[in-house]
């Protein structure tokens, strides 16, 4: 059997926060406790300032910039992974010549929820505390 595949479709990335993305949830095979897409800030662009209830991840996958945070700046380049809590305004800022590719994961209670109730997640905790036992 092989895996299922999301290809990055880099023609036709969505307009979001000002950068390019591409959601890569909800996805139809799997169900997971979060949401998540790529994003690239072409050069000399930065992203929408902004703050939301939901926690977030940025894993920089490519290039270098710049992370605003409650008005404070952090370099951020590829390898790197930084966390914003709910409520802080954040953006990137790529100011330099190359774009910038980054990985944005985020989730807060109400997804987490859903994600337990779910028929398949039911599942996965059945047969994994089936395995703990064995």
């Amino acid at each position: 059997m092989t895996a299922p595949v999301v290809h990055l479709d880099s023609d036709n990335l969505l307009y979001e926060y000002g950068l390019h993305t591409q959601r890569l949830f909800p996805w139809d095979v799997l169900n997971a406790p979060f949401e998540s897409s790529w994003a690239l800030a072409k050069p000399r662009t930065r992203s929408t300032l902004h703050s939301h209830h939901e926690h977030e991840i940025f894993v920089a996958v490519r290039g270098s910039a710049v992370i605003e945070c409650d008005g404070e700046e952090t370099p951020f380049k590829a390898g790197d992974v930084a966390f914003f809590q709910p409520g802080r305004r954040h953006r990137l800022l790529n100011d330099g010549d190359e774009e910038f590719m980054f990985y944005s994961v985020w989730w807060d209670k109400e997804m987490a929820e859903k994600f337990l109730a779910s028929p398949r997640a039911q599942s996965v905790e059945a047969a994994a505390r089936s395995e703990a036992t064995a």
